[in-house]
């Protein structure tokens, strides 16, 4: 019998470093599909299809939820983005483990869909070195910061509800923790007990 992957959601604030820490993650575990989002947005110079995003018309973007295709899907600034539930379920099947970065609200859909699902929170080592590692990306005014800053802390509210915290206070702790985390999930006695019985 072969394994079935499982299905990680990485959640945390913006400036956090969830990218980083998940490309060294990446590099470390190989047998892992990283989630590309759909969206109606155009491409932007250098983005590939299929890579970046799945780039879609809104007419069949809505055809898909009205399909329900996707695990979840929110709109923003009038473009809509979503999780598409096929390349997930291709992945799992293939026994590769699935990897969502997406949202607080998306991880709430998701898991609304599918109970089993593991949510890890990246949090930063404080709020001041939250602020330091926006600042130091040097992309947004002082007043998104600050606006960045807020959400954060409206997310940091609900950081109890998900199954694991890991606090990115260097790039190796936290990928060491995702790592042990995604390697506990499949040490659970229900699935190591079917692979002996061979069920």
């Amino acid at each position: 019998m072969s394994k079935k992957g499982k299905t990680f959601i990485i959640s945390g604030p913006s400036g956090v470093g969830k990218s980083t820490v998940l490309k060294a993650l990446l590099e470390q575990r190989k047998n892992v599909y990283f989630s590309v989002s759909a969206t109606t947005r155009p491409p932007r110079p250098g983005e590939l299809d299929g890579v970046h995003y799945h780039f879609m018309d809104v007419e069949s973007f809505r055809k898909w939820i009205a399909m329900e295709q996707f695990l979840e899907y929110a709109e923003y600034v009038g473009n809509f983005y979503g999780t598409p539930k096929r390349y997930v379920d291709e992945a799992m099947e293939q026994g590769k483990d699935v990897i969502l970065d997406i949202e607080v609200q998306g991880a709430i859909q998701v898991t609304s869909k599918r109970p089993e699902t593991v949510r890890i929170f990246i949090a930063p080592p404080s709020w001041e070195e939250l602020e330091r590692r926006l600042k130091a990306r040097g992309t947004d005014s002082q007043e998104k910061i600050q606006k960045r800053l807020l959400r954060a802390k409206v997310e940091f509210q609900t950081a109890h509800t998900y199954d694991y915290f890991v606090i990115n206070d260097t790039v190796e702790n936290a990928v060491r923790e995702l790592d042990a985390i995604m390697t506990a999930e499949h040490c659970k006695p229900k699935e190591r007990m079917e692979i002996i019985n061979g069920s």
